[in-house]
């Protein structure tokens, strides 16, 4: 019987150490596909303001920090990178003139996010070009449309947002990194009815929807893989009497809909990076393997497909 193996993750916002571990996922973990399932771009950046006497300062993690030689700046900015900041050195005059024009800020940011994201196709066109793995990038509803452009010139990377994609002779996948509206009200957020005629629109494109991966970047709703702090107006966490974090679903109707109705194989999901989980709907496994970019820590799942179930799945972090 043909077996197929998947090694899954999401969230990787820009970490270079990360997405660095995702490349090497597919020969580490022996897998036949690897796939990154939305927000692979970074929040931030972090500006490095050059004093004189060859010494610099940032404000990193809400303290100034003073750093000194040139090896402890190339650490620094190692570490930043690993964290999925983008780094930009300017002096005093070039910061006032970013204070002063926020799209001055939004064009350098743009600028910064493209360029690790060709960085990114280089490296993995290098490191993939010779290997059977396929390797599947879906952007997020945090990832801007922008990015779009670069991951179709690569020559390894698969955006397969939209599409019915072949993972093997029996096991199709469709993808999608939309979301239903967030409170931070993100690039690919899109009202639930939208999200729905998405999703459908591929899945009547299936020739077998039971034998099917559905991956979207969204969790269903109310479900193990979606709870996520509950947020006031003012987007801060809500507190319980007792003083710990009010939790609540935060996922999509229309993705848990969607698995309820079609009854896949297998749902892959992110967006709720502290919802590491698995929970069947159904005759459906659905899986979120969580997120700890910031740490450099990848976390994943490998599954076992056979040709008609879920053979077994292990959630992994390195």
């Amino acid at each position: 019987m043909t077996r197929t193996r998947i090694f899954f993750t999401s969230d990787i916002h820009g970490s270079d150490t990360v997405f660095m571990k995702f490349l090497n996922a597919g020969k580490f973990y022996k897998a036949d596909a690897i796939i990154a399932g939305g927000d692979i771009t970074g929040k931030m950046i972090v500006p490095i303001i050059e004093l004189p006497g060859g010494k610099c300062k940032a404000y990193y993690l809400g303290s100034e920090m003073i750093i000194e030689s040139r090896d402890a700046l190339a650490k620094f900015e190692k570490l930043l990178h690993s964290a999925g900041y983008y780094v930009y050195r300017a002096d005093e005059a070039q910061m006032s003139e970013f204070s002063a024009d926020p799209k001055k800020i939004d064009d350098l940011f743009l600028r910064l996010m493209l360029q690790r994201i060709d960085k990114w196709v280089q490296i993995a066109d290098e490191k993939l070009r010779e290997t059977k793995t396929k390797c599947f990038v879906l952007p997020g509803n945090d990832d801007r449309y922008d990015i779009d452009d670069a991951l179709r010139r690569s020559q390894s990377i698969i955006n397969p947002e939209g599409t019915v994609q072949q993972i093997d002779s029996t096991h199709e996948m469709i993808s999608t990194g939309h979301a239903n509206i967030t409170p931070w009200r993100c690039p690919r957020d899109i009202p639930e009815e939208e999200l729905e005629a998405k999703i459908e629109k591929m899945a009547r494109e299936l020739k077998n929807p039971s034998n099917a991966i559905f991956c979207f970047h969204v969790p269903p709703y109310n479900t193990l893989l979606d709870i996520a702090p509950v947020l006031n107006e003012n987007l801060k966490p809500q507190m319980e009497p007792g003083g710990s974090f009010k939790m609540g679903p935060a996922g999509s109707t229309s993705v848990r809909k969607a698995i309820e109705k079609h009854q896949p194989v297998l749902g892959l999901h992110g967006h709720i990076h502290e919802s590491r989980a698995s929970m069947k709907i159904g005759a459906t496994l659905c899986l979120n393997p969580g997120s700890e970019y910031g740490e450099g820590i990848l976390r994943g799942v490998v599954i076992e497909l056979d040709e008609k179930k879920v053979k077994d799945y292990a959630f992994t972090q390195g």
